[in-house]
């Protein structure tokens, strides 16, 4: 057994390790190594992680609202120790048992005829795949000037060459790597709480957010545009949850103008908005969905396309030179320790009954953050499906006046929550919660609890009352 004094030395160590070497996700080692960060964390359990000195921290958001089944899930690690030892990878053009058995099992929970998996490491990679598909699928039918991608403000899609030109948020800093990707077009974000078209319910934004989409696609021609790609709940603005005629009108709008629709599901597929998967909640099938995170609870790098069989038929190969193969090669794409991790994360999920938690301890967690909004005149707006909740913060309930960037909200709550021995990192003052699915109603009133707190303190600390 290490002694706790070994393990503190060696947090140390791992702590000045990442100070000097590591390069962490949108974090600066400047900024670390005066606040002593990064915690380095040594084990977990449920919604709970543990760092060197023994502290127990609940990760609110359960890694970046990924960690689906939980910590500490060993069946998941012997699933991919198992096939690791039988074999750890595969010769150039073979597979391995568990790549098409995930295959096969995708096809199967997922809708309508969603029924072929190109898979890939994350959620960037399998967005940046979806829309390799989209062009190529549209110069293989015989549209070959269709190039223009729609997507939506306020939407993240990944941080790769194409896709971190998709959506848009405040504080991105694209101009970093300009200049912009050619054919994107960007159209409104469905959320009723700020319906930037003046809708006033979330059915009337809905419906004028999908009439948008419509116009772009009529005013650049429907032989220019390619592809629509959007989550079905956008999770940079806080679970921004559209109205229901959104996706059934988005839906038929593609079918209509010939354009490819991609679901956005890396957030929200398997379980998150207590449905496995959240076009499910409208009764949608796009023409490709895109997966990570939840299928594998981030216990190893892994994602999907998955496309419909009209798409996939495109690329099945064979004499005719429009049906190519799709001319896209990945290292560790069906690499089949991954797959045997997500096998079995799957079968958690579905034997435990975690998305049907997601869904009831989900509307339990929502309404006890609607108790908060009475209570702290601060919270404009509390919104979600499943565990998929967010929060807005506002500077005036009555006129909806967001607070500023100068208030730091986002870090106030953030450290305000660390106190209270709570990871989560809020954005600004639009703050998205989703613990791991196998949270109970006891951790959501501890969360609540540490919310209410906080958020007391912050509106005292900015002059805004409580």
């Amino acid at each position: 057994m290490v002694t706790a004094t070994h393990s503190t030395e060696a947090s140390e160590d791992a702590r000045r390790a990442a100070i000097d070497h590591l390069w962490m996700n949108s974090r600066g080692w400047t900024e670390m190594a005066e606040s002593g960060e990064p915690n380095v964390l040594v084990e977990g359990s449920g919604v709970r992680v543990k760092d060197a000195s023994g502290k127990w921290w609940m990760d609110v958001n359960g890694g970046y609202m990924s960690v689906h089944a939980g910590y500490g899930r060993t069946e998941i690690a012997d699933a991919a120790y198992e096939q690791m030892k039988r074999l750890p990878y595969m010769a150039n053009t073979t597979t391995a048992e568990p790549t098409p058995k995930l295959a096969r099992k995708l096809a199967e929970i997922t809708p309508g005829n969603l029924t072929r998996s190109y898979f890939v490491s994350g959620g960037s990679e399998a967005n940046e795949s979806a829309l390799k598909m989209a062009r190529a699928f549209q110069q293989r039918t015989g549209y070959p000037g269709r190039h223009i991608v729609i997507s939506r403000r306020g939407s993240y899609h990944g941080a790769l060459g194409q896709t971190m030109w998709l959506g848009g948020l405040p504080g991105q800093h694209r101009e970093d790597y300009g200049p912009s990707y050619p054919g994107m077009v960007y159209a409104p974000q469905p959320l009723p709480y700020r319906c930037e078209l003046g809708g006033r319910t979330p059915s009337e934004c809905a419906a004028l957010c999908a009439e948008a989409v419509k116009s772009l696609i009529q005013f650049h021609g429907e032989e220019s545009v390619c592809a629509v790609i959007a989550e079905p709940v956008a999770s940079p603005l806080g679970a921004a949850v559209p109205g229901g005629e959104y996706w059934p009108m988005l839906r038929e709008t593609c079918t209509r103008y010939g354009v490819v629709l991609i679901a956005d599901e890396v957030v929200t597929g398997f379980g998150r908005t207590g449905k496995m998967f959240a076009v499910e909640h409208w009764g949608v099938t796009p023409d490709v969905m895109t997966v990570a995170k939840g299928i594998v609870s981030s216990y190893l790098p892994i994602g999907a396309a998955i496309a419909t069989e009209q798409v996939a038929q495109a690329f099945a190969g064979g004499p005719n030179s429009k049906n190519r193969q799709l001319n896209h090669t990945l290292t560790f794409s069906g690499h089949p320790v991954a797959a045997a991790a997500a096998l079995k994360n799957i079968e958690i999920l579905e034997t435990e009954n975690l998305v049907d938690n997601s869904e009831k301890t989900g509307k339990y967690f929502l309404e006890s953050l609607e108790e908060l909004k009475d209570k702290h005149d601060i919270i404009g707006d509390v919104r979600g499906l499943g565990l998929f909740l967010g929060v807005e913060l506002v500077k005036d309930r009555e006129t909806r006046e967001p607070l500023g960037q100068e208030a730091d909200v986002g870090a106030r709550i953030g450290q305000k929550m660390a106190d209270r021995a709570m990871i989560f990192r809020a954005y600004q003052s639009s703050m998205s919660i989703g613990p791991p699915l196998c949270i109970t109603r006891g951790e959501v009133d501890e969360i609540v609890r540490a919310l209410d707190e906080s958020i007391a303190e912050v509106s005292i600390d900015l002059g805004l009352g409580v």
